[in-house]
């Protein structure tokens, strides 16, 4: 018959814990330096036609101009902002938490959003929601023969398309 001496341990009883989730705390720190958020898409860039001495994005005594001449201002009170289209949604390089949507429907204009929070970049369906906003900053961009972009009067029916719950 055989017997097992039992030594005594130099370690304490709860070292032995360690011995079985050892691994799996190292498992886990690796597995989670793998789950990187993917990378913004890049900023969209425009030239403006007009140019304004404080714009959107500007500070003023340590505060962010959040509208600029051009814009209408809504009071959306942390309300829904949607597409008012089928189109796209990219995240404007200048400008107080800015966005711009383009839709092929009016391929010449741009509509930009500013005072958006949790914007939702990319393609979207129209009525989607595609940010947040305690107040939006809306303009109406229209492209120019050379390029550039020139701020014209805002469509009422894009503004309402985008505060209003999406049609059945």
């Amino acid at each position: 018959m055989l017997s097992t001496i039992n030594y005594p341990s130099p370690w304490p009883h709860w070292m032995g814990f360690l011995g079985w989730v050892w691994p799996l705390v190292v498992g886990l720190l690796v597995s989670l330096g793998g789950c990187r958020h993917p990378e913004p898409p890049p900023a969209r860039q425009i030239v403006l036609e007009q140019s304004w001495e404080l714009e959107s994005g500007d500070r003023v005594a340590g505060l962010w101009v959040t509208g600029s001449l051009g814009d209408v201002s809504i009071a959306l009170n942390g309300g829904r902002l949607r597409a008012p289209f089928s189109g796209r949604v990219e995240l404007a390089a200048k400008g107080y938490r800015c966005i711009y949507f383009s839709t092929p429907d009016v391929p010449a204009y741009l509509f930009r959003f500013c005072g958006v929070t949790q914007p939702q970049a990319g393609s979207v369906q129209a009525g989607q929601v595609i940010g947040r906003g305690r107040h939006i900053h809306f303009a109406t961009l229209r492209r120019q023969p050379d390029g550039v972009w020139a701020i014209v009067e805002p469509s009422d029916h894009v503004l309402k398309q985008s505060l209003n719950q999406p049609l059945p």
